[in-house]
């Protein structure tokens, strides 16, 4: 719709507070729908999108911007699209970082595509096949981590958390698992950066082009220093993105960097609004906004979306409803620990407290789960022996627990890895570890085939040293 006419259905701006406008319609003019968009334009004649989230008396749209309001007049002129905010999809859209409504802000030129798509979708009219969800055989990407492979193996079509506090290396894990899935499985992938560092934006788009992977990713960032609307909705134009691959018969894996900047920016929404919060002071609506994103996320019958989503622990407290919330959409939990990254073990993923609905015999195997769970029995006694060791030194250990206690050692030793997209921290070169190797590793160390080589040998390898 061009601005520059007035239309018959065009309002005008009332009141701006924040990121919150109010659009007053003329009586007998219909109000536009929740979701909908409205164009209008600052003093300077640059283009704002608005949102519609309210209805209120006097024929007034109550709207949340997905911009910046800066320089928007009183009885602006404010003109609804008639649908919500569409992002361009296609082809064309790979190596291209866009914002919240599909404008790219990569600097490489304007996206030429004829194919649209709306960012707002019911789940009702999303087709799903029953044989994707629930097949007798559970298809395992293998991500070249020890770590991941080994305890909580990656499934097509699942969800996994990335939790963990601040600086744990959430975002490294990440990118280090788009380049190896990227490059063993020639796969396609959607990012989307969620209220995040602008920094971390610009060093993740600057790893894909060094790694050239870049063209095989779709990226939408609406970051730290925007308003909350755009962070907010972010998460639905990453979605959608994923959406139009899984259509072309693509299996997609989906990158989430913040999933928790997604419900804290709802949570800014929810108090300009002036809505009372719930306990813990998030919004009312916390629940259904987490089940509007995350059942998006789900293997239809075109192809899959296999999520895997960095989750902010605010003061790593597991407990915090926002978390709490999103837990029972993930169908594993890596728990990043700050104590393993004092210790330098990276990937700092503690596996007693992380936990995996794949790690199954009937998914994985009766020989890997055997052996990860015998892996887990030592962790958990070396846990155990750790605190005494800590009071009475390693030698009043007995023969048995001493023996124990070691090998748990080389085995957490052995399951760090030098990762590629950490070189330049680490000043190794990156490993891709297969499966295979990881298994006889293990294997190897809990059997005491390891017993005689250093702890040292162990740590940030890839395969398993050579005696």
């Amino acid at each position: 719709m061009n601005m520059d006419k007035p239309s018959n259905s065009a309002g005008r701006i009332i009141a701006v507070e924040g990121p919150v406008v109010d659009v007053q319609f003329g009586q007998g003019q219909d109000l536009p729908n929740l979701y909908e968009a409205i164009d209008t334009r600052n003093f300077n004649g640059e283009k704002i999108t608005l949102e519609v989230v309210e209805h209120l008396e006097n024929n007034v749209a109550r709207c949340v911007a997905l911009g910046t309001t800066l320089n928007l007049q009183y009885d602006a002129l404010a003109v609804p699209r008639g649908d919500t905010v569409r992002v361009p999809t296609g082809n064309e859209m790979f190596g291209r970082i866009v914002n919240v409504v599909g404008e790219p802000i990569d600097r490489q030129g304007e996206i030429r595509t004829s194919e649209t798509r709306p960012t707002r979708r019911s789940i009702s009219t999303i087709r799903i096949n029953p044989d994707r969800l629930f097949g007798t055989e559970p298809e395992i990407l293998e991500t070249g981590i020890k770590m991941l492979d080994f305890f909580f193996p990656l499934v097509k079509g699942s969800k996994t958390g990335i939790l963990g506090g601040a600086a744990l290396g959430k975002s490294v894990l990440i990118l280090e698992m788009i380049h190896n899935v990227v490059q063993e499985h020639k796969g396609v992938c959607v990012f989307a950066g969620v209220g995040e560092r602008i920094r971390e934006g610009n060093e993740l788009y600057f790893e894909l082009k060094k790694q050239n992977i870049a063209d095989k990713v779709m990226m939408a960032f609406g970051q730290m220093d925007e308003p909350p609307g755009a962070r907010f909705e972010i998460a639905m134009t990453a979605v959608t993105l994923a959406e139009h691959l899984q259509d072309q018969n693509k299996d997609v894996l989906f990158f989430v960097d913040n999933v928790y900047r997604f419900v804290q920016a709802g949570a800014e929404i929810s108090t300009l609004l002036g809505r009372v919060p719930s306990e813990a002071g998030y919004q009312p609506t916390l629940a259904s906004e987490v089940s509007d994103f995350q059942e998006r996320i789900r293997s239809r019958e075109s192809g899959s979306i296999t999520a895997l989503e960095a989750l902010y622990v605010p003061a790593d407290d597991l407990t915090d409803p926002a978390v709490v919330a999103i837990f029972s959409y993930l169908d594993a939990m890596l728990v990043l620990s700050r104590e393993k990254v004092q210790l330098g073990l990276y990937p700092a993923i503690d596996p007693l407290l992380s936990s995996s609905s794949n790690l199954d015999r009937a998914v994985v195997g009766k020989e890997h789960f055997d052996i990860a769970q015998e892996c887990l029995k030592v962790l958990t006694k070396y846990e155990e022996l750790r605190r005494i060791v800590a009071v009475i030194g390693v030698e009043e250990l007995s023969k048995a627990d001493r023996v124990l206690y070691e090998r748990a050692r080389k085995l957490l030793n052995f399951l760090t890895q030098p990762f590629f997209t950490a070189e330049t921290y680490t000043g190794k070169k990156g490993q891709y570890v297969a499966l295979r190797e990881t298994l006889g590793g293990c294997q190897k160390i809990i059997e005491g085939r390891a017993d005689t080589t250093p702890e040292e040998q162990f740590y940030l390898i890839g395969d398993y040293p050579e005696q």
